[in-house]
């Protein structure tokens, strides 16, 4: 069967949004009940659904802000009034060198190196041997790092370790991880004792690269872009629409039974392909569970408030708590 688990899950999404939306809750019982309602979801389910924003990977320490930032991007931010990692994936760069200098260090620091903090470990140590799947709005690929399994993943936005030609009949990606580490050492940057690039003492480095290093598509030697959904020139390739797939055989064949969705870090910036779903899933199976992670941001509908849990805390001191 020809499935695409991401056009299902939106579908599933505007349906909970509909029906769900129009008031919500931040759960009943006290913290410590909440955490205990956790663990013993975690313990009881047939099947756990896994959705991740960008808040897990904020609570395993690859912000986009502050030191990370200054110790990385600190000639961006001096020269072009950069702030974060973020707005300066859509600064409009003087040239191709400047641009693909920034995206260089932006894809190495967010996508080649493991975090500061063990909580994609934490989150893998508690479902391992399990049934589960994950789904992803995260496009950093820091579940495979952490050794999750590849045919239990979907990246729904894309994966920084990707590039895309900018010529819309090439309907595939291509890896730039070699591309990466050629562009860090142009700039100057060296390898420290662990394997991770750092600035040279005196931070003397390149903010352009060479002419000759901007990166180009192996088929026809067209400009690239990143791998990352902005709009309907996205790539979706073989090994997207595989997980796609699975994705969606994963929820067909547990739409009863006491299945956890367990949402980790999810936003508003993209709640139609995770949050929303979750809600409307867990209303159409009367022995499913929904359990919201997030810090400051926690809460679920208010008809399935009997049966949600959300820990309105830091997910790396949750996992390392049950755990």
């Amino acid at each position: 069967m020809n499935t695409n688990g991401y056009t299902e899950t939106i579908q599933k999404g505007l349906a909970g949004l509909r029906t769900l939306g129009n008031s919500t809750s931040l759960g009943f019982g006290s913290p410590a009940e909440q955490m205990e309602r956790l663990r013993a979801a975690l313990a009881d389910a047939e099947a756990i659904v896994i959705g991740a924003g960008a808040g897990l990977s904020t609570s395993a320490g690859l912000t986009y802000s502050g030191e990370r930032f200054e110790r990385y991007f600190f000639d961006f931010a001096a020269k072009f009034g950069i702030r974060d990692m973020y707005s300066g994936g859509f600064y409009p760069f003087p040239d191709d060198e400047t641009r693909w200098a920034w995206w260089a260090r932006h894809i190495c620091f967010n996508r080649y190196i493991d975090p500061p903090k063990p909580v994609y470990r934490q989150l893998l140590a508690l479902v391992e041997g399990r049934n589960y799947f994950v789904i992803t709005t995260n496009v950093d690929h820091q579940f495979q790092r952490a050794g999750f399994d590849k045919a239990r993943l979907f990246y729904t936005q894309g994966d920084y370790g990707l590039f895309q030609s900018v010529n819309p009949a090439i309907r595939q990606t291509f890896d730039n991880e070699a591309w990466t580490m050629r562009a860090m050492e142009a700039q100057g940057f060296v390898r420290g004792e662990n394997g991770v690039f750092q600035a040279p003492k005196g931070g003397n480095i390149a903010m352009r690269l060479p002419s000759d290093l901007i990166p180009r598509c192996p088929v026809d030697g067209s400009g690239v872009v990143m791998n990352l959904r902005a709009d309907d020139s996205f790539v979706e390739d073989a090994g997207w629409h595989r997980a796609a797939a699975a994705y969606a055989d994963f929820l067909r064949r547990h739409e009863t039974g006491r299945v956890l969705y367990l949402e980790l870090g999810v936003g508003a910036n993209t709640p139609v392909i995770i949050k929303y779903p979750f809600w409307q899933m867990t209303a159409e199976n009367p022995a499913a569970t929904y359990a919201c992670v997030n810090y400051s941001e926690a809460f679920c509908p208010k008809p399935i408030e009997g049966r949600s849990i959300c820990v309105n805390r830091d997910i790396g001191a949750v996992l390392g708590e049950i755990k």
